[in-house]
Parts: structure tokens; C-alpha cells; sequence
């Protein structure tokens, strides 16, 4: 499964993308917008989720769109989750003790293409290969 070190290699080998520890919690950013993130659960999280609230390690990541989030929740809720925070919010959280490196990059570079500039992701993906 994926740990905190795959994150980082992953995040950090696309353009433009450094690594912030505001309140010493590791985010992710390509240019002045975030698109990954470690995100523990607060109270209210915890609440709402109640006997179902993860306990291993949580990743946040923007989609897309809230279409893509409903996809991922519907395709596999063993890996992805959301709780009212995030309602209406295109962000998915991602136990990431659940998921495959091969799909924990899918979803980085994901995120990614949706807070890049427009330039940056559309010269990655005319000169890059898929992420691992």
C-alpha cells in the first residue's frame, strides 16, 4: 500500500509542485494552489463518521470536478470517503493505506492537472509519460 514517501516522490516529481508544512502538516502545491495534502480528521469529522472514521493515514486531493469525487466515493468507498466538510467541495480524502501506488499516482497527477495553469498542464502532458 501507499505511504507518505510515495506522496512526496510522486507530488514532487511534477512541474512546478513544492512541498509545504503549514502547522506541520505536508501539503502539496503547483504555483500558489494545492492539490494534495496529509488531512487528519477533526472532531467534527470523527463525529459524523462515527464507528466508520479511518484511523490510519489520510491523504486529501482535488478532483476535478464534485462528478469525479461521486465516481471515485461510488467505485471504491474502501479507499475513498468524504465527510460534510467537503460537501459540494471538489476534494476527495483517500485512506492511504488503501491504495495501490499505481492508482495513489493516477490520482496525484489528477490532482494536479486541476490546479495547474492551463500552459504548465497541457506542456506535462505533451512531454511527459504517465507517473507511476
Amino acid at each position: 500500500m501507499a505511504t507518505w514517501d510515495d506522496v512526496r516522490r510522486i507530488a514532487l516529481a511534477l512541474p512546478e509542485t513544492r512541498e509545504e508544512s503549514p502547522r506541520g502538516i505536508p501539503a502539496w502545491r503547483v504555483k500558489d494552489k494545492g492539490f494534495v495534502w496529509e488531512r487528519p480528521l477533526r472532531r467534527a469529522d470523527l463525529e459524523a463518521l462515527g464507528d466508520a472514521a479511518p484511523d490510519g493515514p489520510i491523504l486529501g486531493a482535488r478532483v476535478a470536478d464534485v462528478g469525479v469525487k461521486e465516481a471515485l466515493l461510488a467505485d471504491d468507498p474502501a479507499v475513498y470517503f468524504t465527510t460534510p466538510h467537503f460537501n459540494g467541495f471538489p476534494a476527495i480524502l483517500v485512506r492511504l493505506d488503501r491504495i495501490e501506488p499505481a492508482e495513489l499516482g493516477e490520482l496525484i497527477v489528477e490532482a494536479w492537472l486541476a490546479r495547474a495553469p492551463k500552459r504548465l498542464a497541457k506542456d506535462y502532458l505533451a512531454n511527459s509519460t504517465p507517473q507511476p
